[in-house]
């Protein structure tokens, strides 16, 4: 969640700016009585307000006065019992709207979160936690949102128009009803996490591994069968939870593998029969492949490789209570060892520097 700060440094001056009504068991004529008294405005002016927390009451419904918030950038309603999102929300010029955790429908949603022929200045959108039955179109609109919020509903597919969200980096729609994933989700170039576990959904497609942003994959509790073979093309990846699904462990042994470069089966050569070079010895560029040399991590194997590698699930039993698939970087197809029964262990998974994790418990 990104959290709205203003530009002074100052914490009387956000506290001015702060109106907090959270926890306070509320109901909604008790809030509108409260934002009209003078008192309350005495202290501070309504125009002012950049941050109204109403969070974890028991609202149905905003008040009305709520568009008098001309200057509102950040408003929290989770937690509460919201049957209506009213169309005055897109009218503020809010950069931060939490509304999970609600009675929200996709009927009572606003028509659209940005006022006409105007760019909205939302940047974050949490609806996750209510009722809605499928991906909100409008929310489509929005060029500049960044994070979005939709896990645990009963969402059955995601908008085919979700790349028009080109400044999207979060997406999460865990929790609900999907089948697949579309294609056009590949498009969302700025993606860093893509949360879609806890739901119904058998294929990926192949235009995930097009998100080269991409750092987290959670597809855990799904009915996958097997991922897209380029999926190991996200070199950024860092995170990808698979527990839960009846993957078949072929997937990646079945990987295609590019035969070597003439250049750098040489390269391989001489670094393995330990071949003296010198500075001069060779062009600069020459010498600077042949410092980016990656340790084969079979230990049996004293091979190294530098473009070419096999990628290889090998599954490691963690803490005796999780089979756990590692990714291995390999310099040989011949260097994959063959399952065997092991005893539980801790720390069984750690050998080798490139060995990358792909199921977090």
């Amino acid at each position: 969640m990104e959290v709205y700060t203003t530009d002074s440094s100052d914490t009387d001056s956000r506290e001015q700016k702060t109106l907090d009504y959270g926890r306070m068991n509320l109901i909604d004529i008790n809030l509108e009585d409260d934002l009209h008294s003078d008192a309350k405005i005495s202290i501070k002016s309504i125009k002012d307000i950049e941050i109204l927390l109403l969070n974890h009451n028991r609202l149905t419904r905003l008040p009305r006065t709520l568009r008098n918030f001309l200057s509102l950038r950040v408003l929290d309603l989770s937690s509460n019992c919201l049957r209506e999102l009213p169309d005055i929300i897109g009218q503020l010029p809010l950069i931060t709207l939490v509304a999970k955790n609600n009675q929200l429908t996709n009927k009572s949603l606003p028509k659209s979160f940005i006022i006409k022929n105007q760019i909205s200045s939302l940047k974050e959108l949490n609806l996750s936690g209510n009722m809605l039955t499928h991906f909100p179109e409008q929310v489509t609109e929005l060029k500049n949102l960044r994070y979005l919020y939709v896990g645990g509903n009963q969402i059955c597919s995601i908008s085919k128009d979700i790349w028009r969200m080109q400044s999207l980096q979060v997406l999460s729609v865990g929790g609900n009803l999907l089948t697949d994933v579309p294609d056009t989700v590949g498009l969302l170039s700025q993606l860093q996490a893509l949360v879609l576990c806890d739901n119904l959904i058998e294929n990926l497609p192949t235009s995930i591994a097009r998100l080269k942003n991409l750092k987290s994959l959670l597809l855990h509790k799904n009915r996958l069968k097997h991922l897209p073979k380029d999926i190991v093309a996200l070199k950024n990846l860092a995170e990808l939870s698979l527990r839960d699904n009846p993957l078949v462990v072929r997937f990646v042994q079945d990987m295609s593998l590019n035969p070597p470069t003439l250049m750098e089966l040489a390269a391989r050569i001489v670094k393995t029969a330990a071949v003296s070079v010198e500075p001069g010895d060779l062009p600069q560029t020459i010498l600077d492949y042949l410092s980016c040399a990656n340790c084969c991590v079979n230990p049996q194997c004293k091979g190294v490789f530098f473009d070419n590698r096999v990628e290889h699930i090998k599954f490691v039993d963690f803490c005796g209570k999780y089979r756990v698939p590692l990714l291995q970087y390999l310099c040989s197809s011949k260097c994959i060892e063959h399952e065997v029964p092991t005893r539980p262990q801790t720390n069984g998974a750690t050998r080798g520097y490139m060995m990358r994790k792909v199921l977090l418990g």
